[in-house]
């Protein structure tokens, strides 16, 4: 009938994968978290997501990796849950997740994902809520959460929830590459020593770099302050990086708080080559991935 709204019976979504153009921390609070200073770039790699409202109260989770939790422990029933109850929702919903992005990778997966979950929760019972009013209701499941929900290219500074969008970057190719080990955020984190010896990237330089235009620029000052500490527990990011810059890309930097690593090409065909040279590794094959910004 005109005039009644009708709630969305199920919707699809997909959920993007981000790398960091710079990262840089520049303080541990009190409470833990730590101060930071990043460029966030969302990327093509993505996951598939699928909501369908029920009419019991249930929450059912399917994922297609075996070793995910599908209870209270996965972020996605978090979001659900958290939208919710804050919202007033009584339907129960089934969920698949289809995982591409590799988990534990330093690209904010899970993070994503929530963020995925809280867009469709909105859309599913016509809520009516702003990204900003998302945004606040995200940071409640990580920090990482506000900017997924926003994507593209952002300044992120606080703990990471205070955003800026800005231009896109000057074209590349990105070429991901994750070796087959796991990383603990809070372990990275933990052993970082922030002192008069720590080398902080230059993140004026990139967004300097980025409003220009300049792709050379930018490589050029590419940095994260956690990339010592995650390469001293997996060496093999420092081979992954040197491996990228041989094959031609402009710039090579790991992601987050690891292990993944990326290069950015501007030369489409020895992104290519690359790729292919990779991806047809035994240790590296699967998890090898050629993407552009979004």
């Amino acid at each position: 009938m005109k005039g009644i709204l009708h709630i969305m019976n199920h919707i699809s979504i997909k959920s993007y994968a981000k790398i960091n153009l710079g990262l840089d921390v520049t303080d541990k609070l009190p409470n833990g978290y730590h101060s930071l200073k990043m460029i966030m770039q969302t990327i093509s790699l993505s996951d598939s997501l699928f909501f369908e409202v029920r009419k019991d109260p249930r929450i059912i989770l399917k994922t297609n990796l075996p070793f995910l939790p599908v209870n209270e422990k996965n972020i996605v029933f978090q979001a659900i849950k958290l939208f919710r109850e804050t919202m007033h929702i009584s339907n129960g919903i089934y969920c698949t997740v289809t995982k591409r992005i590799p988990v534990a990778a330093g690209l904010a997966g899970g993070s994503g994902n929530a963020a995925a979950t809280l867009k469709a929760m909105n859309k599913l019972f016509r809520s009516g809520l702003t990204d900003a009013q998302l945004c606040e209701m995200g940071v409640k499941l990580g920090a990482d959460v506000p900017y997924c929900i926003m994507g593209k290219t952002a300044l992120a500074t606080g703990i990471g929830d205070i955003l800026e969008p800005l231009p896109a970057p000057p074209f590349a190719k990105v070429l991901l590459v994750k070796p087959p080990v796991s990383v603990s955020t809070k372990l990275v984190y933990s052993n970082l020593v922030l002192d008069e010896n720590t080398v902080h990237p230059d993140i004026d330089a990139c967004l300097s770099a980025i409003k220009g235009g300049n792709l050379t620029a930018l490589c050029n000052n590419l940095g994260n302050v956690l990339e010592d500490v995650t390469v001293k527990l997996h060496p093999e990011i420092t081979e992954i990086k040197r491996q990228m810059l041989e094959l031609g890309a402009d710039g090579s930097l790991m992601s987050g708080s690891g292990p993944s690593v990326f290069g950015l090409f501007g030369d489409e065909a020895k992104a290519k080559a690359a790729f292919d040279l990779f991806s047809s590794n035994d240790t590296y094959g699967k998890n090898t991935f050629l993407c552009d910004f979004t």
